[in-house]
């Protein structure tokens, strides 16, 4: 397993005086997930929580909706050339009986924002293919007082992020406000794979009545990822794609961005924040 944070010799300039000293740097590798043998996805991430982000990824695209789903996560071995194992190859394996899907056409289907699909299109491959739809229904309330202070609850819970300045976190909570998970990720989307990767091993999808919150910007693949696992509030501290608030509508999700200190927008779903 890769290091989560890996040393670098910078050379760091202070009111004009110049000094050569090492730096604390988050990690950054290839993950490439396969699905019973055969590649499905690379993803560049942290090390670390490989087989959380591994299966998380899969219930995110719709091939996972149980723990029972899976027979097996394993690294693969000789996934080098001179068959050393690199811990970067991580292999699914489903239980009997579970439908393989047809991966290219999966892939071209719906997945995260950078597929190149957009509107409609995407919006409706998700509401069909979430195992999960009873988002809109969930009845959770949220103080306003709650929402506000979570940012800082994140903010206090990333140990990494102290050290390197240089990653993304996901945080889940209860519509209390107490944390349940977090992980921390260069990217955001595998921060949140890890975070729906860990519960789905948990047993514990869907994920009714919890509050997810993200360090970055609302993007549509945040709020796909969040559909997937039956999360019913989504807050970040940046903005929303326009995307994602459609899709936020669309599944009865609520959205929150911008979300700093006492001041946030509601795009979404304002009945489950109370003031």
């Amino acid at each position: 397993m890769g290091r989560v944070t890996e040393r670098r010799r910078v050379v760091r300039i202070r009111n004009g005086a110049a000094g050569v000293r090492p730096d604390t740097l988050v990690a950054e590798e290839p993950l490439e997930i396969r699905l019973n043998g055969k590649p499905l996805a690379i993803t560049m991430r942290t090390p670390g929580d490989d087989f959380a982000l591994a299966v998380g990824f899969l219930v995110s695209e719709g091939v996972l909706g149980a723990a029972s789903d899976v027979q097996a996560v394993t690294y693969c071995e000789g996934a080098t050339e001179d068959g050393s194992n690199t811990y970067n190859v991580v292999n699914v394996q489903l239980a009997a009986g579970v439908p393989v899907p047809d991966i290219t056409l999966e892939r071209n289907v719906y997945t995260t924002s950078s597929c190149g699909l957009c509107g409609k299109a995407s919006l409706d491959a998700v509401r069909t293919a979430t195992r999960f739809p009873g988002i809109a229904a969930d009845p959770v309330r949220v103080p306003v007082e709650v929402i506000t202070e979570l940012p800082d609850r994140l903010r206090a819970a990333q140990k990494v992020f102290d050290r390197t300045g240089g990653l993304h976190a996901a945080g889940l909570f209860t519509a209390q406000g107490e944390l349940l998970d977090l992980r921390e990720d260069v990217g955001r989307h595998n921060a949140v794979d890890k975070i729906i990767g860990r519960a789905f091993q948990a047993g514990r999808l869907p994920l009714t009545g919890a509050v997810l919150l993200v360090s970055g910007r609302a993007s549509f693949e945040l709020v796909q990822k969040a559909v997937m696992a039956g999360i019913p509030l989504l807050a970040a501290v940046s903005a929303p794609s326009s995307l994602a608030v459609d899709l936020a509508l669309e599944s009865g999700m609520t959205l929150v961005g911008f979300l700093r200190g006492p001041d946030m927008n509601i795009y979404a779903g304002e009945e489950r924040i109370t003031l």
